[in-house]
């Protein structure tokens, strides 16, 4: 399945990407810089409110960071035209708004990870890191940041 395009991947999975969302202050979605595409916080659009270990089980968490990844798969669409412009997803670090007790922050973030290596096979391979917070923005549960080195754009060479 190798030769199968990342856009073809999403359509085989039965997704359909969000529009991007815009960013919550004064930053901008994604910032390029050489091959590399940072990509902003970004959580689950549904805009769910609470703590993971109090208001949501692990198995809601993974859902959650999968929106999240569906958020940043977006973001990545209206950065790059295609997702087929991915070379590789470099980092994903996760943000866990968890309840002093929680302990399965890895298996929430999971839910990302499993997407990326769904939607990019051998090249959704990607070092990871996650932490788990007393709280984050609007108390959303979960934040994923990514970063992502990218095809250069062919049209713009000269």
């Amino acid at each position: 399945m190798s030769d199968v395009s990342a856009m073809e991947r999403l359509q085989a999975l039965g997704i359909v990407l969000p529009e991007a969302s815009k960013p919550a202050a004064r930053y901008t979605n994604y910032v390029l810089a050489g091959n590399l595409l940072f990509i902003s916080g970004k959580g689950p659009a549904s805009m769910p409110k609470g703590k993971l270990g109090i208001d949501y089980s692990t198995e809601e968490g993974y859902k959650y960071a999968c929106l999240a990844g569906l958020e940043v798969l977006a973001v990545l669409t209206e950065a790059l035209g295609s997702l087929n412009r991915v070379k590789q997803v470099v980092k994903i670090q996760g943000f866990v708004n968890a309840g002093p007790e929680f302990e399965e922050h890895h298996k929430v973030l999971d839910g990302c990870s499993d997407l990326m290596l769904d939607v990019f096979g051998d090249r959704g391979v990607h070092a990871r890191s996650v932490l788990g917070a007393s709280s984050l923005r609007d108390n959303l549960p979960v934040i994923i940041d990514s970063v992502f080195e990218v095809e250069p754009n062919q049209s713009a060479a000269i």
